[in-house]
């Protein structure tokens, strides 16, 4: 579970600094309810459970409309002051004391200019914030830090935004056109003879696309046969020619070996002849 947990915060991360912009460290935006609730299960210190959560460095915010509400509640909420006291306070510019959540909407804006994290425990204040373009939530469940996914309706802003940066706007496309009359009023200056020119060369590419397409169809239609090319003669049905000098000396050699061969075959019943003759003589 740790693991999944780890990829989706990570997958969700990478969604945020790709399409909207976000960069190190991150900042986040805390209320009353998010601080009470690190102090109560014991999510200490805050800065480096944020920062296992999101993989990066952080910087922790609060208002001061969140300290002055945290004021109001009285002794139980003590510890929480002294601890929200001890963030950075992000500017909201509020003279009269309003609602966390009133400040905290405000600060975000339309669009999160500032790049925020807002971490709550205020499940509407969750809702409403994934309705907006560009606002990751944070949240605590018990001992564990959650970062949420982000909405469908945060998914397909990125999906429009994108693809109207893949398109020109009216302003530069005007002055697109502007820069073409002006490039060819300065020509038409320069070379009064080129309008001509560049008539005919547009023309010739027009004919030449055309007979391309035209040989294009003609190859498609035609019925395509592959030639049968001559083979050559199987090499194993080949047998080289001897030469005819190796075989006259060949000859030559068996003739010589039969002779020496029928002389040794005299020579010995030669022997023994003779030896049978010398036996009764010698007795």
């Amino acid at each position: 579970m740790r693991v999944k947990k780890q990829k989706r915060h990570r997958r969700a991360v990478r969604f945020y600094t790709a399409c909207f912009g976000f960069r190190e460290p991150f900042k986040i935006l805390c209320d009353g309810t998010f601080v009470h609730h690190l102090l109560a299960n014991r999510i200490t210190p805050a800065d480096t459970a944020l920062a296992n959560t999101l993989g990066a460095t952080v910087k922790i915010f609060t208002t001061r409309c969140v300290l002055a509400e945290l004021r109001s509640l009285g002794d139980a909420y003590s510890d929480s002051l002294n601890a929200a006291r001890n963030l950075i306070t992000a500017r909201c510019d509020h003279e009269k004391r309003k609602s966390a959540e009133a400040c905290i909407t405000e600060v975000i804006g339309e669009n999160n200019s500032e790049h925020f994290f807002v971490a709550t425990q205020d499940a509407e204040l969750r809702k409403k914030f994934q309705e907006i373009p560009g606002v990751p939530v944070i949240y605590g469940l018990r001992n564990a830090l959650f970062l949420e996914r982000p909405s469908t309706f945060q998914h397909e802003f990125a999906k429009t935004v994108e693809e109207e940066r893949s398109h020109m706007t009216d302003l530069e496309y005007k002055m697109l056109k502007v820069k073409k009359r002006k490039v060819a009023t300065d020509e038409a200056r320069d070379f009064p003879d080129a309008d001509e020119d560049h008539e005919d060369r547009i023309l010739e590419a027009q004919d030449l696309k055309r007979n391309i397409k035209r040989n294009r169809m003609d190859t498609k239609d035609k019925a395509q046969f592959k030639r049968k090319k001559a083979k050559g003669p199987n090499p194993l049905s080949c047998k080289k020619k001897k030469a005819q000098g190796n075989t006259d000396s060949a000859s030559a050699k068996e003739r010589s070996v039969d002779d020496s061969a029928r002389n040794r075959s005299r020579k010995r019943k030669r022997s023994r002849k003779s030896k049978n003759t010398i036996e009764p003589i010698v007795g």
